[in-house]
């Protein structure tokens, strides 16, 4: 796992200089659903970024594959016209698009039009890419993932040669359950090899998320206070101000617990609580991810909150509610948010709760992990006008911004013993002089480069699902759902899950 868009070290003390990744291998980036959103919004910044920081072979092509009909032209007039949207989007770092950039891709964009059914398709793939190492990107709805690759297989476009690979990057929703996860992951691997598949979480591409385990594993000072004696709990909260937007048809058969819990929060809380690897090898690293999630209790319905947003105000506009939301059943029983408490059955966790919330319409954008360490003795200060500790918490900030922070106490200037708590903070702008991304340069390049760690295995895919799939078993019970303002912290029912623990959520807003 290469950090491979800095290109400043952090100083302190002495001046460090980082050995400049290698470029990709060259081959054939092949995306299906090329004329889709997140093609445009995404996967074409982050090639473009990945083309700045100087990390692709001259070698390299990219083949859009759609259904509409388009000429090598269009589609290159249309890739231009989303990077420049792309590059003007960045704020106060706006930049105009870089021409020698856009002058190497231009000739390397290919279009492939047909059916991702018919066998025409994959022969005109074939023809374009022949002896070539491709990457097969499928950026479209998850209904094809099976179809795609089984027809990938019988055209013979993964099968690998001694100097060639073949990969096939799968973008969620895998599985919308446990039993369809299983399916699907026994469908891929009827065509595909396990090191050929690269199931891809985005979340996993920030550069927070990847900081997790350098924080935990290369900082002496942690890896003692990292268990059951010190740590009191942990909370981990990926909250939205957005609404169900455009997405009504697909949300309303999923739901916050089926988009979020098993993949995104999941990996959240396996790299916090994992144990360490023996090294960053690829396998070593989600060996160690998987027991965590196999070691979770199974969940009692007491442990679970469900709720949907009702009209409020966010950012000072009046929103609807969620059955009020275009496309949504006025009577719908589907899920905009969800709490929930896990314990891990392992030595190290045994009796330390991880509660974790998502939600969408709350007071604030915020994902983090906040690691709440037990209170220290007040007997020391029982003569004092002290009667509470600020609680020691180190907050992993990971969007809107990246850092971690640390909450501790200290003594108030003055002749009398009074403590404050008190913060240092720790923020990726700041101390890293880094461009704007996509969060999905550095995934698209470590599948170039052949490393998956950052990439989840069957079977921790699985493990994932298995975890939440109690709470799928019960149903959606009418009695069960708690309503929220849109623009609010979330239901009351959530705060009520963890007072009942003589604990409470940091806020959101």
């Amino acid at each position: 796992m290469e950090n491979i868009i800095a290109s400043a070290v952090s100083q302190v003390g002495d001046t460090h200089h980082e050995a400049a990744p290698r470029r990709s291998p060259p081959g054939s980036f092949v995306i299906f659903g090329g004329g889709g959103d997140l093609t445009r919004r995404l996967l074409l910044p982050a090639i473009y970024n990945l083309a700045c920081a100087g990390l692709l072979d001259d070698g390299f092509g990219i083949v859009a594959v759609d259904r509409a009909d388009l000429t090598d032209q269009q589609l290159r007039d249309n890739v231009r016209a989303a990077l420049e949207d792309f590059t003007a989007r960045r704020g106060a770092e706006a930049v105009s698009l870089r021409e020698d950039i856009w002058d190497w891709m231009l000739p390397r964009i290919r279009y492939v039009q047909g059916d991702f059914e018919t066998m025409q398709t994959y022969q005109a793939i074939a023809d374009v890419t022949a002896g070539q190492n491709c990457i097969f990107y499928l950026a479209v709805a998850a209904r094809f993932f099976g179809s795609i690759v089984d027809r990938l297989g019988e055209a013979g476009l993964v099968r690998e040669g001694p100097d060639t690979f073949r990969r096939v990057i799968v973008e969620k929703p895998f599985g919308h359950d446990l039993q369809s996860a299983i399916a699907l992951n026994t469908r891929l691997l009827n065509t595909l090899e396990e090191q050929q598949i690269y199931r891809i979480d985005h979340y996993l591409g920030k550069e927070t998320v990847q900081n997790i385990l350098a924080l935990r594993f290369s900082n002496g000072f942690f890896e003692p206070l990292w268990n059951r004696q010190n740590i009191d709990h942990v909370q981990i909260t990926a909250a939205e101000t957005v609404g169900v937007e455009q997405r009504a048809k697909f949300y309303e058969g999923t739901g916050a617990l089926r988009d979020m819990v098993p993949n995104h929060v999941m990996q959240l809380l396996a790299m916090t609580a994992m144990e360490a690897p023996i090294s960053f090898d690829a396998d070593a690293v989600r060996n160690e991810k998987t027991k965590v999630l196999d070691a979770i209790h199974p969940l009692a319905p007491a442990d679970v909150v469900r709720g949907q947003y009702a009209p409020g105000t966010v950012g000072k506009k009046a929103v609807p509610g969620y059955r009020q939301e275009p496309g949504v059943d006025p009577h719908s029983l589907t899920e905009t948010y969800v709490a929930m408490k896990f314990g891990i059955d392992n030595w190290r966790w045994a009796g330390v709760p991880f509660y974790v919330r998502t939600g969408k319409r709350l007071a604030a954008r915020k994902t983090e992990i906040a690691i709440h360490f037990k209170s220290a003795p007040y007997a020391l200060f029982r003569d004092t006008p002290v009667d509470k500790l600020a609680p020691n918490i180190m907050v992993i900030h990971i969007q809107p911004t990246e850092g971690v922070t640390m909450q501790f106490s200290a003594k108030i200037p003055g002749p009398s013993v009074r403590l404050g708590g008190v913060r240092m903070k720790f923020d990726y702008a700041e101390w890293f002089s880094e461009g704007p991304s996509t969060g999905y340069e550095t995934l698209i390049y470590d599948c170039m480069i052949g490393d998956a760690t950052l990439f989840q295995r069957a079977d921790n895919i699985e493990a994932g699902w298995r975890a939440v799939q109690p709470v799928l078993d019960w149903g959606q019970d009418a009695r069960s759902l708690a309503f929220y303002a849109a623009g609010s912290e979330g239901p009351e029912a959530a705060d009520a899950l963890l007072a009942r623990d003589h604990r409470h959520w940091l806020k959101i807003g």
